[in-house]
């Protein structure tokens, strides 16, 4: 392990790009304690206080790295990004122009991340307007009676510059993940939404320690233990299809007759669908905490928000399940795949090549993404399970810490699985320079 960290920084292409992705990731940290203009950041204070006691507070702040309740010029995070991609996937089913967009290749696939940049730009004016609004006067919206009220200079000079601060961050992100793809280690969306959500584990460790003691501190760090080794496992695991090719002559020379196999993952989708589950449940939390509506609010609060609630199990589950095949039909086309391996002379032994090549892979990817998906909801929602019946969750005094750990399975399953991929991408840099990786 220790020979192959140094590896990654004789190599000297790797280090740059290690390198880069640590800039990019410290610059968005600092980013996230900087405060918008005209923020009262005692006030802030008092909104965080009230966010590590779970509800909606807690979950709207767990992808922005408590950037949202200390209203931080990236308080916002990613998630506008997230819910422009959701909006594009989707609408590649039903408006032709976009799935000609798929299936162009490299070309059509600037054309959607540009569409994808302009429409994150509307969301995020769209949300940052919403919680300057919001904001105003927590007292009689989702902070209860903590009564802070952040933005104590109330007009159109102070909502426009917030909003023009929060949309400038949002963008600035964007650039910047953006750039890690391209010019550091790992997906940088995926990177900047994993340091969000593992900067708040160190507090809500110390708090659980303050309020359970070590015993039950050490349980939490086991079960976590236990839960990344079990998404390794997943992870690494697939299903090989076995893929034969006919011996051809070109002239004087023979191709082809080699065998090869299809990999297919069990997780075909990755944390894809955590992320995209997410981000659904973020719209109706974002959307109560916005509207005056008590009732629907409460509802909200006492429902949807909670990570102790049988109705949050069941919407999330069902969300991760319904998001992992659909990301998975996106992602691997058995009918092009079939296509493909007739065009190469490519054939699955025992398989006649085209149609029934194509039913035999849409039968197997069928069977095996049911385990991947009930497993990704497994992961999400049993440690909040196990968390809420032997940790006190109740708000208020002493649950603190308990509360805002809620949210843990969803947290761990992002963290590990982003870890993982840009771990794989280390290794192939070391292993096509011929030094040993990480992974066995």
């Amino acid at each position: 392990m220790l020979s192959s960290m140094l590896n990654m920084f004789r190599v000297a292409d790797l280090r740059k790009r290690i390198l880069f992705t640590l800039v990019m990731i410290l610059l968005y940290r600092l980013g996230a304690f900087v405060p918008a203009p005209g923020i009262d950041v005692e006030q802030a204070l008092l909104l965080r206080d009230r966010a590590n006691q779970g509800g909606v507070l807690a979950f709207m702040q767990l992808f922005s790295g408590g950037a949202l309740t200390s209203f931080a010029v990236f308080a916002l995070g990613v998630m506008p990004y997230i819910t422009a991609s959701i909006i594009m996937q989707v609408l590649g089913v039903v408006v032709p122009r976009i799935e000609q967009w798929q299936q162009q290749g490299a070309v059509g696939q600037r054309k959607i991340t540009q569409w994808t940049r302009y429409l994150t730009v509307v969301i995020a004016i769209i949300q940052s307007t919403s919680f300057a609004f919001l904001f105003n006067d927590t007292g009689n919206s989702i902070s209860g009676s903590s009564g802070a009220n952040l933005l104590p200079n109330f007009h159109i000079g102070t909502v426009s510059a917030v909003v023009l601060t929060l949309t400038a961050g949002t963008a600035l992100l964007m650039w910047m993940g953006e750039l890690i793809t391209q010019k550091g280690i790992g997906n940088g969306m995926s990177l900047l939404i994993m340091i969000s959500i593992i900067s708040g584990f160190p507090a809500q460790g110390s708090l659980i320690h303050a309020e359970n003691g070590m015993v039950l501190l050490v349980v939490v760090l086991a079960v976590l233990v236990g839960l990344i080794a079990a998404i390794v496992f997943v992870e690494q695991g697939q299903r090989r299809i076995p893929v034969q090719f006919a011996k051809r002559v070109v002239g004087r020379r023979m191709y082809g007759g080699q065998n090869t196999y299809i990999p297919l993952k069990v997780n075909q989708s990755g944390v894809i669908p955590i992320i995209f589950a997410s981000s659904v449940l973020y719209l109706p939390v974002l959307l109560a905490a916005a509207l005056p509506w008590d009732g629907f609010r409460g509802w909200i609060d006492n429902n949807l928000a909670q990570p102790n609630n049988v109705f949050y199990f069941t919407i999330t589950g069902l969300l991760v399940v319904g998001f992992a095949y659909f990301y998975t039909a996106i992602t691997f086309d058995p009918v092009r795949q079939a296509d493909t391996i007739r065009k190469q002379g490519g054939f699955v032994p025992g398989i006649r090549p085209g149609h029934q090549t194509e039913r035999y892979l849409a039968r197997i990817l069928s069977r095996i993404t049911l385990p991947g998906a009930l497993f990704l909801a497994a992961v999400a929602l049993v440690p909040s399970i196990m968390i809420n019946v032997f940790l006190d969750t109740s708000p208020g005094v002493g649950s603190t810490g308990a509360a805002g750990f809620g949210f843990v399975g969803i947290s761990i399953l992002i963290a590990a699985g982003v870890s993982l991929e840009t771990m794989k991408q280390v290794d192939s840099q070391l292993t096509m320079r011929n030094y040993e990786g990480f992974l066995k």
